[in-house]
């Protein structure tokens, strides 16, 4: 087979694989009409997952290459998509990676429950559909993306802040073979912890995370990033239940004993410890500010791509 067409045939999901992530095993994307291609600049387009579209918030720099690095981010819990890729675009430019900031309502994907805690369970702790989950919307997304500018990267850069870095860190014990390059949890105003005998979402106990995928979290290039003016104890969005204070009273802390605990986990495992903590000096509980430190983090840090 020719490898031009080869090679559009599997960026376009065309061809399945025994053996394969649940996700990918999903019925194929549809070849990508020219006017679905993302064009340079700033856009958006909708993305539908299960049935349920969301809006997808974008910056494409100029000159775009297939391997120009692709970097997902997501927003908080006021799900202010578009301000996070406006947030990000100087970075996109500076760095040159296509920015993807997916949108989760909170009239589809209400509270927590329905996005930062990736709606495996519904509010009674029932467990939901894999197809039902916001943490599904990821890969496939990746997909879309790549289909749409032809690009042609193996893995992509994940980013949250405050409940984005909720949703991040709880995606990765979730869907232990996602494609994450790197991945970088900021300023989360609560933790899951990897620790099994904790009653989820506060720990993994009745999570259906499985040793495999506990073990392969805590492998992953994960860095906790942390304001390290994001103390205040009385923000109105942090949550104050006896579970989350007991992992600190503020943000900076908690980021300190989510970190502890992974560590001690890979060495109870006796697996390696692969997650980085890093702080960003003055700044308190803003994306605005985190998110230069997340991007030196990725390509100016020892490993990154730049």
């Amino acid at each position: 087979m020719n490898m031009r067409i080869l090679f559009c045939c599997l960026a376009l999901g065309l061809f399945s694989f025994p053996g394969v992530p649940a996700w990918s095993q999903s019925p194929p994307a549809p070849s990508i009409p020219k006017s679905d291609l993302l064009s340079p600049g700033a856009g958006s387009f909708e993305f539908s997952w299960a049935n349920k579209p969301i809006p997808v918030w974008y910056y494409l720099p100029q000159n775009a290459q297939p391997d120009t690095p692709v970097a997902i981010i997501m927003h908080g819990v006021h799900r202010s998509a578009k301000r996070y890729r406006d947030d990000w675009t100087a970075l996109s430019q500076k760095y040159h990676f296509i920015l993807v900031v997916p949108e989760f309502s909170e009239a589809d994907f209400p509270g927590s429950v329905g996005y930062a805690q990736g709606h495996t369970m519904d509010e009674k702790g029932k467990p939901l559909p894999r197809d039902e989950w916001t943490f599904s919307y990821i890969e496939p997304l990746f997909d879309k993306v790549k289909a749409a500018t032809g690009n042609q990267s193996e893995r992509y850069y994940l980013y949250g802040h405050s409940a984005g870095s909720q949703f991040v860190h709880r995606f990765l014990y979730f869907e232990p073979e996602a494609r994450v390059a790197s991945a970088v949890s900021a300023n989360a105003g609560w933790w899951t912890l990897p620790d099994p005998a904790i009653a989820f979402p506060y720990g993994l106990r009745g999570s259906g995370v499985d040793d495999a995928a506990l073990k392969k979290m805590l492998q992953r290039p994960l860095t906790v990033l942390l304001g390290t003016a994001d103390t205040d104890p009385e923000d109105e969005n942090l949550r104050k239940t006896p579970q989350a204070e007991a992992q600190g009273p503020n943000r900076f802390v908690r980021g300190h004993t989510f970190f502890d605990a992974g560590k001690h986990r890979a060495e109870i495992l006796q697996v390696p410890f692969g997650w980085k903590l890093a702080t960003a000096p003055g700044i308190a509980h803003s994306d605005a500010g985190m998110s230069a430190f997340a991007a030196k983090v990725w390509f100016e840090s020892p490993g990154g791509t730049k």
